[in-house]
């Protein structure tokens, strides 16, 4: 019973985020693995935070507000989203199925509730029912808030490196490990600095600071997702004479070299991309694109007569 209760809103949140994926599915085996990656980063996380814990006391002895500001804020949301962030990076920055915006959400979705699904079984057989009610509410959607930040500026840093901007890509490969960071120490330290406060007003007030937190963390999350589900483009590069092109989000089947007929972006025999077969210049910067918008300046493919190659 408990089991269940615990793992219901992982499942419920990774359904919501995967049927977002419209343009191209992820394969179920794939996010498998994230998914039970995820769940492995929390052995690291927690030999990590009980050594860090050991030399927060060493310098600030007992219990205090302050120490559980610290706690939070440095130590246990860098360690933990530090380890969803290395795992996300090694298991999907080069893999062939990245082709799409949307799906480093919906990578950092799974690795993240992986994650929180461990931690959750764990928090509701210790601590009941009760526990489980309050966390299917505030913290599961909370990991999964996280992943989705981390991974909107981890897809803008994907397509900065193919647009050789490495300036942008630097910029947003902090900024994907930052943002999610910061929003999970905040939540962490005002919740911690409740319980740890001895006087009543201060922990009530920021329980009501919590709750606002998470309230606007959740509905800023979810116009993230939307937003990101919306505008979802195809950013797969095909190289030639030095220029970057965009493949669209196309449909309908195709042969490819080995043989094999497909009707997704890769082929599922030999894993080569769909062949792309024209392109437009947009007028304004002069880039080669494939899509229904400029991949450099986002201008629109409808903006106006453009050449076709």
């Amino acid at each position: 019973m408990l089991f269940s209760v615990a793992l219901i809103p992982v499942i419920v949140l990774l359904i919501i985020i995967y049927k977002k994926d419209k343009n191209e599915k992820e394969p179920i085996g794939f996010l498998a693995v994230l998914f039970l990656a995820g769940m492995g980063t929390i052995i690291p996380a927690i030999i990590a935070e009980l050594i860090g814990e050991l030399i927060i006391e060493l310098i600030i002895p007992g219990d205090s507000v302050i120490k559980a500001y610290i706690i939070a804020a440095l130590l246990v949301g860098p360690v933990e989203e530090l380890g969803k962030y290395v795992v996300l990076r090694l298991i999907t920055w080069n893999s062939k199925h990245y082709n799409y915006s949307y799906d480093a959400i919906v990578y950092a979705v799974f690795v993240s509730l992986g994650f929180a699904a461990f931690e959750n079984v764990g928090y509701v057989f210790s601590n009941g029912f009760g526990t489980a009610i309050l966390r299917m509410f505030t913290a599961v959607p909370g990991h999964a808030c996280f992943a989705v930040f981390m991974g909107y500026y981890y897809s803008k840093a994907k397509y900065a490196q193919i647009t050789n901007n490495r300036q942008d890509h630097n910029r947003y490969t902090v900024i994907s490990l930052l943002v999610p960071v910061a929003i999970h120490g905040i939540y962490d330290a005002i919740a911690m600095g409740a319980v740890a406060s001895e006087s009543l007003i201060f922990g009530g007030l920021s329980i009501i600071c919590w709750f606002g937190f998470v309230l606007l963390m959740f509905a800023a999350s979810f116009y993230v997702v939307v937003q990101a589900s919306k505008n979802d483009f195809c950013f797969v590069p095909v190289q030639d004479n030095g220029w970057v092109y965009y493949r669209p989000a196309v449909v309908g089947s195709w042969n490819c070299t080995c043989g094999k007929v497909n009707q997704l972006n890769f082929c599922s025999e030999c894993g080569s991309p769909r062949p792309m077969v024209n392109y437009w210049t947009c007028p304004r910067c002069g880039t080669p694109c494939t899509f229904n918008f400029c991949g450099n300046c986002g201008f629109p493919a409808g903006g106006q007569n453009m050449p076709v190659g």
